[in-house]
């Protein structure tokens, strides 16, 4: 178990040490998959890098997107949470707190519905956010839907869309991989957050 947590999280490290471009070779990987070729989880390692570095590069775009950063955030920290990613939860909180987001406002994503801390627009997103995290049967509700239309623009829509995609893949990606929440502090500048 301990390879899938070290595996995942030199690839991750990796993209802070070389920044949004991706990932770069990583040549402990091909002598991990060949000492240990019968570990299922050392037959995934492989595909790793390259498909990581593709994510990472679809991640990096959300840098031009129409969603303000501090939407992005909640976004991200929401669909996390409903995915049960402590790893993305973690990250994400720190990043938000880091950009100044406020302290109540971050335990108060958990309960959007009931907290009067956010604005229409946040809510709208949020509200997306989960509809597009848990698929109902049959689709996004009409009336989810028209309250995200009062607030974003067509190609705000789509950029808020891509982005509860993009974060639904990082966040079954480190589930699956296992990270432990706060593992890459360091890497990625997260300590400065002052949070322990």
């Amino acid at each position: 178990m301990g390879i899938r947590i070290d595996a995942w999280r030199e690839t991750l490290c990796a993209r802070s040490r070389s920044g949004v471009a991706g990932a770069p070779h990583l040549p402990w990987l091909q002598a991990s998959t060949q000492e240990k070729s019968h570990d299922p989880t050392y037959e995934l390692l492989p595909a790793i890098p390259e498909l990581t570095k593709k994510l990472i590069e679809f991640g990096a775009l959300f840098q031009k997107t129409t969603i303000e950063t501090p939407i992005q955030e909640l976004v991200e920290i929401r669909a996390s949470q409903l995915n049960g990613c402590a790893f993305c939860v973690d990250m994400h909180i720190k990043m938000a707190k880091i950009h100044g987001e406020r302290e109540l406002r971050l335990h108060h994503v958990a309960i959007w519905r009931e907290s009067t801390l956010f604005s229409p627009r946040e809510r709208a997103a949020l509200a997306w956010t989960e509809a597009l995290t848990h698929l109902p049967a049959g689709g996004v509700p009409d009336d989810i839907y028209e309250r995200v239309r009062t607030q974003y623009s067509e190609k705000e829509l789509s950029d808020l869309t891509f982005l509860v995609g993009a974060i639904n893949a990082w966040n079954r990606l480190n589930v699956a991989f296992q990270m432990v929440p706060g593992s890459s502090d360091k890497a990625f500048g997260l300590d400065k957050a002052n949070l322990e």
